[in-house]
């Protein structure tokens, strides 16, 4: 988060969890600032008076790996209630006189939890049977409860899954409310803020775009940024935050890669030049980025060229303009993540993204990224408050490298083209049926795979296509988006009858995890 001393405050201790920014966002949702803070660094904010509450996260860790993990007991006396989630829940037990121990029945996924005791976190929690379904992830369980603790709610195999010392407000809980899959787990979340800690709210979308272009306006000065435009929801909210903090010191650069959707340059050229008159520089560097990733196979290896070529040229542009000090990017919190740890605790790496691992150590541009702790949704929702059009604003995520990483296998200009087309009538088809809005991500992909097929009298061996949907709230987990059998023939028969190349259509029911959103 944007460290911001004014305003009162949920402080997220960060263990290393993929979660801990969703915890953050969730307290933002229920109108409340919060802020992490690595546990390595914790000492750093222990003296601020507008810490409200403390929440600890989850993390990969277990707590005895005492000389990787460090937890400050001065927490406990600053009389400030204190929310454990999962890892959290386990230190808050074992740094007070509890155990903890290797589970014998490890929980991962959905668990059913059973009230026990009444308490205030659990206010409008339970349904009317006093159960509920949480998403579990844990191989460690507190076995033993510290003095003054009491159990509140149990699963068949997590005898302490939550436990309360009411009178020291302390609070634990084995399953993670902030995923959406627990059911009604932001309830948890609203009850620790509200009726325990007594914050009141004081955060919206309006305060969160004053702050990120306070931040820039200070970050930057008098320099000039350029930013790296490609049209997408994020760098159009990126350019247009920018441009708001500092006008004509920025300098959008849109470089064609040749990987992009359909005619989407000269989308993004009438919008931004002729529209918003916004100083825009075109680069047309199709050529030189096929060539780059001729006999390229590797999906990371194609995601370092792409992101090392972008700086390249950047940097080229940069320096035909003076005093240009600073490159601003469109990433989000979900490819930090997914990449390494913002907070630098250890989070597990995933994947690199684009707009993360594509970049080269020494860069001659500091970077300027406003977005970095947003999800897509926030982003959205600033884009409105920044007065973009919904077009804009409510346009599918579109990934960094592009098509490149919908095309597993090498990159050649036919296979693009013939993508390039595929995903355009998919597209078409969804606004056309009126479901574009009801779908987080959906797009076509080329499988490096060629089939059989038979076209009036003649025989076809051409490439298969993948179609594929997807439905999140954050991005951070995905669910199948299921079409009507008659929708899914419609895109099919289209798909085969238009396009010369493709001759097989099949639909990707994945959700994520196990799988990512996109192929590559």
């Amino acid at each position: 988060m944007i460290p911001n001393n004014n305003l009162n405050k949920i402080l997220i201790i960060d263990f290393g969890s993929q979660f801990t920014q969703l915890i953050a966002r969730r307290v933002r949702e229920l109108g409340v600032y919060s802020e992490i803070i690595s546990h390595k660094k914790l000492n750093l904010k222990l003296e601020k008076k507008q810490i409200k509450g403390i929440i600890l996260s989850g993390g990969p860790l277990n707590v005895y790996q005492s000389k990787k993990v460090r937890f400050n007991k001065k927490l406990f006396s600053l009389n400030v209630p204190i929310l454990g989630i999962c890892f959290g829940h386990q230190i808050i037990s074992k740094e007070l006189g509890g155990r903890v121990k290797k589970a014998k029945h490890r929980e991962f996924g959905l668990a059913k939890l059973k009230k026990l005791n009444p308490s205030k976190l659990i206010s409008n929690f339970f349904n009317k049977k006093g159960s509920n379904n949480v998403w579990m992830s844990h191989a460690d369980e507190v076995t033993k409860l510290p003095k003054g603790f009491k159990v509140v709610a149990k699963t068949e195999t997590s005898k302490f899954s939550i436990i309360e010392n009411p009178k020291k407000k302390l609070y634990g809980i084995q399953f993670h409310p902030e995923v959406t899959h627990t059911e009604n787990g932001k309830t948890i979340l609203r009850n620790f803020i509200f009726s325990i800690c007594m914050i009141k709210k004081n955060w919206s979308s309006k305060n969160q775009k004053k702050m990120l272009i306070q931040e820039i306006k200070d970050n930057v000065g008098k320099s000039k940024v350029i930013c790296a435009l490609s049209g997408g929801v994020d760098s159009s909210v990126v350019a247009k935050l920018i441009h708001k903090a500092i006008g004509k010191q920025l300098i959008c650069i849109f470089v064609n890669t040749g990987l992009l959707r359909k005619k989407e340059e000269h989308q993004v050229l009438n919008t931004f030049k002729k529209k918003f008159k916004i100083n825009l520089v075109y680069v047309d560097a199709k050529t030189l980025f096929f060539n780059r990733l001729k006999k390229i196979f590797d999906p990371e290896k194609k995601r370092k060229i792409i992101g090392n070529l972008f700086i390249k040229i950047f940097e080229k542009h940069a320096k035909k303009i003076k005093n240009v000090k600073y490159l601003a990017q469109g990433t989000l919190y979900p490819d930090l993540i997914e990449s390494k740890s913002v907070t630098g605790s250890q989070t597990s790496k995933i994947k690199s993204h684009h707009n993360v691992g594509g970049l080269p150590k020494k860069m001659k541009l500091k970077l300027v990224e406003p977005l970095r702790l947003l999800f897509k949704d926030e982003v959205r929702k600033l884009g409105l408050e920044l007065k973009l059009s919904k077009e804009i604003v409510l346009r599918h995520p579109f990934p960094g490298p592009g098509l490149a990483i919908r095309m597993p296998g090498e990159i050649t200009k036919e296979k693009v083209n013939i993508l390039k087309e595929a995903d355009d009538i998919f597209i078409k088809e969804l606004k056309d049926h009126s479901l574009y809005n009801k779908i987080w991500q959906a797009y076509a992909a080329l499988l490096p795979v060629k089939t059989v097929g038979v076209m009036g009298d003649n025989r076809t061996y051409e490439y298969m296509c993948l179609l594929r949907a997807i439905t999140s709230e954050d991005g951070m987990t995905a669910d199948t988006f299921y079409f009507k059998k008659e929708f899914m023939q419609i895109v099919s028969n289209k798909i085969i009858n238009n396009i010369k190349g493709i001759n097989r259509v099949v639909y990707d029911i994945t959700s994520k995890p196990p799988s990512t959103i996109e192929l590559e």
